[in-house]
């Protein structure tokens, strides 16, 4: 039996992630409360439900302690867990339930000051959703679709989380560093291919790009060192029992030097290890 475990930020996308996961043959459930998650599991066995995806949120705020050992007894039974968590940073979500209307599970309403009521609110429930968070293969959703989503979510499928598949992400810095990133890697001091003519409307996927990042140097020079740095801790990050770890690159416009950056990272790494790729400016087109 496969089991994903949905979590993260009211207004994150959960229940875009779920839909995704019902379209991937997945039999889902949200809202689930923490005290029925192995009852659950154990009444699905017997009809032969080979892939679950539960969802739950802070609306469980008193029983989310329970969840951390009930995963541990489910992956000792010999149930495939994944813990997945969506977030967002504070302004998106803010900007969200303006425009849904929409109260947060755990708003204090005030008449006064009902926005400070609702940036507070958020804050607390990242209080009480630090441990879960904490234990989970992160997707920051501030910046992407729920197209984009989707893909993300469906494409971890292809990489159960067995062994560690290594995430690369690029991103422009003008937008803010993914809340995803367990590493960030800054590539904005390397030749820029913008202010060449023939090359600003293209990407780092593109030939003519490679081929002109690839004559300088010091790209390769940030090559190596990413590399050396990452091949230098993967087994560390494997005894610590990480599932996925997401290595974000970074330029201005996060569309040439990064993108060549983890194309060429993910082809490398790709040879020993499960990778994927994402490029948030490039997908969110």
């Amino acid at each position: 039996m496969e089991m994903i475990l949905i979590t993260g930020m009211s207004g994150s996308g959960k229940s875009v992630a779920l839909h995704a996961l019902e379209d991937a043959g997945y039999y889902c459930v949200d809202n689930l409360p923490p005290e029925l998650l192995s009852p659950f599991v154990a009444l699905k066995r017997p009809h032969n439900a080979s892939k679950l995806a539960i969802a739950m949120d802070v609306r469980s705020a008193t029983s989310l302690p329970l969840v951390p050992q009930q995963l541990r007894e489910l992956k000792a039974q010999g149930v495939q867990v994944q813990s997945l968590f969506l977030d967002a940073n504070t302004d998106t979500l803010v900007r969200r339930f303006s425009e849904t209307r929409r109260l947060h599970p755990l708003s204090r309403i005030d008449a006064t000051d009902q926005h400070r009521a609702l940036v507070d609110a958020i804050e607390l429930e990242r209080t009480l959703l630090a441990e879960m968070r904490e234990q989970a293969h992160v997707i920051d959703t501030s910046m992407i679709r729920s197209a984009q989503l989707q893909g993300y979510v469906k494409s971890l499928l292809q990489h159960p989380g067995r062994q560690l598949t290594l995430v690369f992400e690029s991103f422009a810095f003008k937008r803010g560093v993914p809340l995803d990133a367990d590493y960030v890697f800054d590539v904005r001091m390397l030749p820029n291919p913008h202010y060449e003519a023939g090359l600003r409307h293209q990407t780092g996927r593109d030939k003519p790009v490679a081929d002109f990042l690839r004559s300088h140097s010091e790209v390769d020079d940030m090559f190596r060192h990413i590399e050396q740095f990452l091949s230098h801790w993967l087994q560390a990050l494997v005894r610590d029992h990480r599932s996925y770890v997401t290595v974000a690159v970074g330029c201005t416009g996060g569309q040439h030097r990064s993108v060549y950056l983890v194309e060429t990272l993910a082809a490398a790494f790709g040879k020993d290890w499960p990778t994927l790729k994402r490029h948030r400016e490039l997908e969110a087109g």
